[in-house]
């Protein structure tokens, strides 16, 4: 196949892909408290099906680099649609809640090695003049997934059973396998490189216990001794992990690359934001249908307008950047975000719908603004070489932020709501005010990383075309 085939339907092969991510993520968000009545638990206690999922993407995203690297792009990434495909049905066979998080680990391993892979395969198929525009064809099919979650999983676990919107995904990972293997580049490594075990083994415990122990904390089921036992373990094998990494030439996660300045504060800057946009998606149905009492198919409409503007943001994106560049858009738009989420902790049983409306607008225009920035500026100054690396760690550290952030949302909601009867809705929706102010607090001191940035940094991406057609 030619370069400027693989160019032409790359992005619908990865856009496939995406949309069945994120179809399934906006759809159990939306079916979580039906799932929690069939399954006899309580909604906020069933947000381990949402985080267990977000944990097993960021375990598996580190090795998914090394995967693609030795077994090619196009196999990794048809073995990864197969494997989702497989735990979504798995998940709607669940009939206890320890079964439905198992299933949603076993899926959050396939969709570990869709979203890097598919990046991946992106960043070395486009030059960086064209790397932001490509990157936006995927997202806005892809935002379909969340712009129909919401409504057929509303309309789904209205007329019929939650168990059926898993079965969805079927039929769109079947399409989706089929252009795998009929479009999908297969790209290796030139230099085969070892895995690092030793790596893998501490990252990957640090990581789970750290969020394990967020998820099980908010909850206040630990006494403080074991509390303080888990976090001071799972920081040290993190720290573990850095030190020993220092050492490898072929580590899990090369962290040399954070003293690429552009590369550092997209991640770690990126890392802070999702801290507050994490908890997002799980406490906006919260909101909607425990708080407001409102059944799941207006949940899931409630939820499309974000989706909407998103898919608006992505056509006028580009010309924003070469206008204002990376760092005024990323200070700006971070405040942006941070007051948007802040102004959900002033909705109650009487705000218009109009205004809900317009809010969850809002918020999508930033988020979608946010996320493309952030996502091309990682690559702006990184070597081909690097590319799969870069890919993975970006990767690594964006689900581990959305796993806190998730975990950050719901400890500050089960903090203020105490023992006080989730039937209780006035105390409901004060606990999730609560919530929503905490992540905005978070969101707007997160926009100060964004300040070490230069005005000029990221034009090989924001400004390509223009200069390329200037030499």
């Amino acid at each position: 196949m030619s370069q400027a085939s693989v160019k032409t339907y790359l992005p619908w092969v990865v856009a496939a892909a995406l949309f069945m991510e994120q179809l399934d993520a906006t759809i159990v968000n939306t079916a979580v408290p039906s799932i929690a009545a069939s399954l006899g638990v309580s909604p906020l206690s069933l947000k381990s099906i949402v985080s267990s999922y977000i944990l097993s993407l960021a375990v598996g995203i580190p090795v998914s680099g090394w995967m693609a690297d030795r077994f090619g792009t196009r196999r990794v990434f048809a073995v990864a649609i197969v494997v989702f495909t497989i735990a979504s049905v798995l998940c709607g066979m669940a009939v206890t809640a320890p079964m439905m998080v198992a299933a949603r680990l076993l899926q959050g391993l396939g969709g570990a090695m869709m979203m890097p892979v598919g990046r991946l395969a992106i960043i070395r198929t486009f030059p960086k003049s064209e790397l932001l525009g490509a990157m936006n064809f995927v997202i806005i099919p892809a935002l379909i997934g969340p712009l129909l979650g919401p409504t057929i999983g509303g309309l789904v676990v209205h007329w019929v059973s939650w168990r059926y919107i898993f079965f969805i995904n079927v039929p769109v990972g079947l399409v989706a396998l089929f252009l795998v293997f009929r479009y999908m580049p297969d790209y290796r490594a030139a230099q085969r490189r070892p895995l690092d075990v030793v790596g893998l083994i501490l990252f990957s415990s640090g990581t789970a216990m750290l969020s394990w122990f967020l998820e099980i904390f908010g909850e206040h089921t630990l006494a403080p001794v074991t509390a303080a036992a888990m976090l001071g373990s799972s920081l040290g094998l993190l720290g573990a992990y850095a030190l020993y990494a220092r050492g490898r030439k072929f580590p899990l996660l090369r962290l040399s690359l954070f003293h690429i300045r552009t590369f550092r504060i997209a991640v770690v800057g990126g890392f802070l934001t999702r801290l507050g946009l994490g908890g997002m998606p799980f406490l906006l149905p919260l909101l909607y249908q425990v708080g407001l009492g409102f059944p799941a198919w207006k949940s899931g409409l409630l939820m499309m307008p974000a989706a909407i503007a998103a898919m608006a943001m992505k056509l006028v994106s580009q010309r924003l950047l070469q206008r204002f560049g990376y760092r005024q858009i990323l200070v700006v738009n971070t405040v942006c975000i941070g007051l948007t989420i802040g102004l959900f902790s002033f909705i109650g049983a009487g705000t218009p719908l109009v205004l809900i409306v317009m809010l969850g607008l809002t918020q999508g225009f930033f988020n979608s603004l946010q996320f493309s920035c952030m996502n091309s500026l990682a690559y702006a100054d990184i070597d081909d070489q690097d590319s799969s690396m870069a890919s993975t760690m970006s990767s690594s550290f964006q689900q581990l932020s959305m796993s806190f952030g998730l975990a950050a949302g719901s400890l500050v909601t089960a903090w203020f709501l105490g023992d006080v009867p989730q039937t209780d809705r006035t105390m409901v929706i004060s606990a999730l005010h609560h919530g929503f102010a905490t992540l905005s607090i978070i969101t707007v001191i997160s926009s100060l990383t964004f300040w070490r940035l230069h005005q000029n940094d990221g034009e090989s991406i924001s400004r390509g075309t223009a200069l390329q057609l200037q030499r």
